[in-house]
């Protein structure tokens, strides 16, 4: 994993509705640092300033105080190439229907690298890749209807839409809020696969704190527009006093080796992972 940063934010401010009665502070003094190829989850309680911060990854939002610079670049310079920024930095929202334009699946799929001005046969080659990638047969599903696709598929057609564009940065707001167990599997091993496979640099907002333990390699917790805690998987999850002052979800994994603990048994307080907590487990039913 390379040592450079690809985003770079530091002391970003934003406040909404500003000077009204209504004014809310959104961020304050808020710094996240990703390096080339990691990937980050953002967790923190409705309201935290979650997606007010990944909103200024690709410049959709500019700082009001503070420095963002992506890939190099400082999006407060008004020369910034935003077209570009924006194919560099692709960023999937929950609600997939705010991302789909087109009625045809293919043709949505197409829509980005087409407005870049791709020729027509690069332009196919990037929708057949993208779709492969998020497990949608081409051949099968490219004049499929939109708004006729369930929610999981709608998710993998607004995904592999940015990832047509080919981006440096893949941003994801809740990335399987409202999927089944069996999309949301198919969707975390997809992201998975392009971040370690492909070596794509992935942020990501999630509630969910077994597909932040599954994913990430760093985690930023953020509360009241600002992040008060940051770490590696282990650090946080296995942290029991932060995690309770920050009222962080417990992954299924952790919230098992504590009862077992309360039980009496000795177990490790340091794994998280399925492979670790299983073989403590293991360990515990050898034992009986």
């Amino acid at each position: 994993m390379a040592d450079k940063n690809i985003i770079e934010v530091t002391n970003l401010g934003h406040t909404y509705m500003k000077g009204t009665p209504l004014e809310h502070i959104a961020l304050s003094e808020t710094s996240i640092y990703v390096k080339e190829g990691e990937c980050v989850a953002i967790i923190g309680h409705t309201g935290s300033g979650k997606s007010t911060l990944i909103q200024h990854f690709n410049g959709l939002m500019r700082p009001e105080s503070g420095e963002v610079i992506i890939d190099g670049e400082n999006i407060a310079d008004k020369n910034i190439d935003i077209k570009s920024l924006r194919r560099k930095v692709g960023i999937v929202f929950q609600n997939p229907e705010d991302q789909i334009f087109e009625s045809l699946v293919g043709d949505d799929v197409a829509y980005g690298p087409f407005k870049s001005g791709l020729p027509v046969k690069e332009v196919r080659e990037r929708v057949k890749w993208a779709m492969s990638v998020v497990g949608l047969d081409f051949d099968e599903m490219k004049d499929r209807q939109t708004f006729a696709l369930s929610g999981g598929q709608k998710r993998k057609v607004a995904l592999a839409g940015i990832l047509a564009l080919k981006p440096k940065v893949l941003v994801l707001d809740e990335p399987t809020a409202g999927l089944d167990p069996k999309s949301s599997k198919e969707i975390l091993e997809k992201i998975q696969d392009l971040n370690k496979k492909e070596k794509m640099t992935i942020v990501f907002v999630s509630h969910n704190m077994e597909e932040v333990a599954f994913l990430a390699d760093r985690i930023y917790v953020m509360a009241e527009g600002t992040v008060v805690l940051s770490g590696t998987p282990r650090e946080i999850f296995t942290d029991r006093e932060k995690m309770q002052k920050y009222h962080i979800g417990t992954p299924e994994t952790v919230r098992l080796l504590y009862r077992l603990q309360a039980e009496g048994y000795s177990v490790r307080a340091d794994a998280f992972s399925i492979e670790e907590v299983s073989k403590e487990v293991l360990k515990v039913l050898s034992h009986n």
